[in-house]
């Protein structure tokens, strides 16, 4: 079994999608192992993005998850990285297809509702930064 780290962004719990997002990943089979609500501090927000420093929207990512709560979830199923990135969609809802949670409820490209690691090493980094 695969884990990967899946967040609720700001846009997400304020319009009240936490338990329609998180039924997405339970309906495909998926485990929620771990949760967590939380308010990024700055300095969860940058080491949790860090690997974005340098690019151009790296401080928009910042200000964006740090204004509000988010809900962190560890969600553990067979080949859990990519099938959840299928799940969620394009990090562009306008690009992501209709089915996807990006898809379905995001309206940018920093408020796409919801995040997901993107690899093994990256699941270790937000897991120990959110979880450790």
């Amino acid at each position: 079994m695969d884990r990967t780290v899946i967040v609720v962004k700001p846009d997400g719990v304020s319009r009240g999608l936490t338990d329609t997002i998180l039924a997405r990943f339970e309906n495909d089979g998926f485990r929620i192992t771990s949760k967590k609500n939380l308010r990024f501090t700055l300095e969860q927000a940058k080491e949790f993005y860090s690997p974005h420093v340098g690019k151009d929207f790296f401080q928009e990512l910042i200000s964006f998850i740090t204004s509000g709560p988010v809900v962190a979830v560890v969600i553990e199923g067979r080949n859990a990285l990519e099938r959840a990135r299928q799940i969620i969609g394009t990090t562009d809802p306008a690009s992501a297809p209709k089915g996807t949670i990006r898809g379905d409820y995001g309206s940018g490209i920093t408020t796409n509702v919801v995040h997901a690691s993107d690899s093994p090493e990256s699941f270790r980094h937000e897991w120990k930064i959110i979880f450790g």
